[in-house]
């Protein structure tokens, strides 16, 4: 969106957010000015009227719907102020309505196979989309903070500074493998975390291989990140890989401390991939006594399951219920606002007849921004809708949760497009839209 200058500035003066989705005039206050970008910034509240070309206002690209009328009020802001650039430029035609995708969803009974070194978080249900091509970043002028449905996507790049701000999302799922599936160093997973850290407060873990739980408690011990740790033992490779990875828990937990580490969860999605209950809930008991042997009982212990697959029986075992939900396998689509409340209402579900009592916590959930799922839309704008709505929708609910997830997995090689474009970060940690969207008022 290409916007006179004046008209923003009348809108800094108010207080007023306003977003864009590609380079603006760069003539006093400005909008977000990396190309293709999609984001907020915000316009300093002290304008220079004698450069106001009142002759100029062109009001029609104000977004009055974006209007922060608490902010309008307010006698002070935390918000990052633009500062002033020369050259207005006249604004092009209104963005086009959406369009959404009718496609009817494909379904597959098997998981995708990946080829790094530990195995891909598995979704809910498990499809079998075709791969897509890559997106054309889009050139369009962008919707207001939560945007209509869109079937396009874009990538923005990165500016020098993040311009977001700590605790913007209450978790993120963290798997550390580089693009071509190998292991990182420790010195890839202290800068991944740090940016990281500007995002959340709690990352997710899936299993200890690579040493990805020791790198991850040295990195943030030595480097003083702000985040706690959620650890995982996989155990879909049967009591071997499952014994290996415990051993490797309770040896890097006991060299750093058991501080940082807030649970671990046994699994993740056994259930859906066939694992018998009976042999869930072992495993379950076996950890929580080796960790009790070792001096580690404080550790909350617990299944990651689908929703439909967690039961009484698993529940009464875990310390807490961990479930991964998702709305873009639906075979309905009516907007991202209900893909949402359905993620709300399933886990409403779980938290009244299975739980028992015990906190219910979403150890997934997410939008791709790219590939197909069904008649979900997936693109980069409804990825940010998503994740903003359900932000606000999850604290309402009272529903901690790990946004799934930090990084595109590239590293998950053959597997479709829409599962390799979950990321907040694309699979180099370039954030793929202005995180200081994450932060707008609920």
């Amino acid at each position: 969106m290409r916007a006179c200058f004046s008209s923003l500035a009348l809108a800094a003066l108010a207080g007023i957010q306003v977003a864009s989705a590609a380079p603006v005039a760069a003539d006093g206050a400005h909008l977000v000015a990396r190309d293709d970008a999609v984001g907020v910034q915000y316009v300093p509240a002290s304008v220079d009227w004698n450069k106001v070309d009142w002759s100029q206002v062109n009001w029609s690209v104000v977004n009055w719907g974006a209007v922060n009328w608490q902010s309008v009020f307010s006698s002070s802001t935390a918000y990052t102020t633009v500062q002033a650039q020369p050259s207005p430029s006249p604004a092009p035609a209104p963005l086009p309505a959406p369009v959404q995708s009718s496609a009817a969803p494909v379904y597959s009974s098997a998981a995708p196979t990946h080829s790094s070194p530990a195995p891909a978080p598995s979704l809910s249900p498990q499809p079998a989309p075709s791969p897509q091509p890559s997106p054309t970043p889009v050139s369009s002028p962008a919707p207001a903070p939560s945007p209509e449905p869109e079937t396009s996507s874009s990538v923005a790049t990165q500016p020098d500074k993040p311009s977001y701000s700590s605790g913007s999302l209450w978790g993120l799922t963290y798997s550390p493998y580089n693009n071509d599936g190998s292991c990182p160093d420790i010195g890839t997973v202290s800068t991944q975390l740090q940016k990281v850290a500007g995002v959340t407060s709690n990352i997710r873990l899936y299993s200890t291989d690579c040493s990805q739980l020791r790198n991850a408690l040295q990195a943030i011990s030595t480097g003083n990140i702000g985040i706690n740790i959620h650890a995982g033992i996989w155990i879909s490779d049967g009591a071997s890989r499952m014994q290996s990875d415990l051993d490797e828990f309770v040896a890097a937990v006991k060299q750093y401390g058991s501080g940082l580490v807030k649970g671990v969860s046994v699994g993740n999605e056994d259930i859906s991939k066939g694992m018998s209950e009976s042999t869930l809930i072992g495993y379950i008991n076996q950890v929580r006594a080796r960790l009790q042997a070792e001096g580690l009982g404080n550790i909350p212990v617990y299944a990651t399951e689908q929703d439909a697959h967690f039961t009484q029986a698993i529940a009464a075992v875990c310390d807490l219920v961990q479930v991964n939900i998702y709305s873009i396998f639906d075979s309905i689509f009516t907007s991202v606002d209900s893909s949402v409340q359905s993620v709300i209402q399933r886990a409403d579900n779980i938290k009244n007849n299975v739980a028992g009592g015990k906190p219910v916590r979403f150890g997934e959930t997410g939008w791709s921004s790219s590939g197909s799922t069904g008649p979900s839309p997936l693109s980069l704008l409804n990825e940010i809708a998503y994740v903003q709505k359900f932000k606000c929708a999850a604290a309402k609910a009272g529903y901690d949760y790990f946004y799934f997830e930090a990084k595109d997995a590239l590293w998950k090689n053959g597997a479709a497009a829409s599962e390799q474009n979950f990321g907040i970060f694309n699979s180099d940690y370039v954030q793929k839209f202005d995180l200081g969207l994450l932060n707008l008022l609920c």
